[in-house]
């Protein structure tokens, strides 16, 4: 009876580890296709009969139910399959546990920093009292037992030397634009960029929702003008036949981050191509050879602009041709920011570690 019962279990763990991994492919290839559900489903429908996936216990039909069961997808008004919001905070859901089970395990998860100040969290440290320190925090304890040294007597002789309040852990905010890049080079040459770049964006888009309520995270798009989307829109994301205004993307982000109140403010830009047009007087600018200096100039003017308001640009950059990293270069320093070279596989670890890392930092 034992052995029949551990089977059953067995048989349903694997089971469920099943639906999970069939939620995780459906979830990456939304994002693939842009948030279009039956294109999606009929590429797992398709590897699901390659790889073995459905059998007589799970068929393709009952997966294709329990998603509408769930309320994972439903049937619009046209009559074709589209994502309800459940379905939505499911592909950002996946993208953030995929990501993140392939980081390090140590890598620092919140948004503590190493310094003492005015917080919400009590520390188990004191210190001597200063002007300007909250009455609540006074460790009465600490204060008499500095009292009763001092004096040599138990009786209630309190001085302000003797007081010693708690140390309270600072928690800073922070205000992030994440600037995707969507021009056709995106995907030119077979190669799929703007994939795992929606991935790192849904993500974090979650990650902030769900444990860093307070910060708050914009995304822009950038092809030939910047447009900012809101988080319903960035499942349904996708490239164009657009060149790359760098310039725009970057204005739309500062103007953005100069009306949040966070202490801290920055900058993720994601893209793979140099900037070759810039709006002048309402039209496009265009050069798609070499590095014209016009558009250069204007976009490294814009990245001074961003450092003289403190909001610092970490580009990642996903190809590393001479003439892009000699740009990215010239950027990051006319900002004083960062760049990292990243490729498609290690894109998604190289921007989560960084903003998590980034997240400790002292709040003057």
């Amino acid at each position: 009876m034992r052995i029949r019962y551990l089977d059953w279990r067995e048989g349903t763990r694997r089971f469920a580890d099943r639906l999970k991994l069939l939620d995780q492919l459906f979830a990456h290839l939304l994002v693939q296709e842009d948030g279009n559900v039956e294109a999606a489903l009929r590429w797992l429908e398709e590897i699901g009969e390659r790889y073995q996936l459905f059998d007589d216990d799970l068929t393709f039909d009952d997966y294709k139910q329990r998603l509408e069961d769930r309320r994972v997808i439903h049937v619009e008004a046209h009559g074709g399959l589209g994502l309800t919001p459940k379905g939505e905070r499911m592909v950002r859901s996946a993208a953030l546990d995929e990501i993140f089970s392939g980081l390090k395990m140590g890598t620092p998860g919140d948004h503590r920093t190493p310094y003492g100040g005015q917080g919400a969290e009590r520390l188990t440290e004191t210190r001597p009292y200063s002007f300007g320190d909250e009455v609540a925090d006074i460790d009465f304890s600490r204060s008499f037992q500095n009292s009763i040294r001092r004096t040599g007597s138990a009786e209630l002789s309190l001085a302000e030397d003797d007081l010693e309040v708690y140390e309270t852990e600072h928690h800073s905010s922070q205000a992030t634009v994440l600037l995707l890049d969507i021009s056709h080079s995106m995907v030119l040459y077979g190669e799929d960029r703007i994939t795992p770049a929606k991935r790192v964006a849904l993500a974090l888009t979650e990650l902030i929702l769900t444990k860093y309520p307070k910060d708050a995270l914009h995304v822009v798009l950038f092809g030939d003008t910047a447009r900012e989307i809101s988080v319903k829109e960035l499942t349904y994301a996708g490239v164009g036949p657009y060149h790359t205004n760098t310039h725009a993307g970057l204005q739309m982000a500062r103007r953005i981050l100069m009306r949040k109140k966070h202490a801290n403010k920055q900058i993720f830009m994601i893209t793979d191509g140099k900037p070759t047009v810039l709006q002048d007087g309402g039209r496009l600018y265009k050069n798609t050879f070499g590095l014209d200096r016009r558009i250069v100039n204007k976009t490294l003017d814009e990245a001074a602009e961003c450092r003289r308001y403190g909001i610092g640009i970490t580009t990642f950059m996903l190809a590393q041709e001479a003439l892009l990293v000699q740009f990215v270069e010239r950027l990051t320093a006319t900002n004083q920011g960062r760049a990292f070279f990243s490729s498609v596989d290690n894109l998604e670890q190289a921007v989560f570690v960084d903003y998590i890392r980034n997240r400790q930092r002292r709040v003057r």
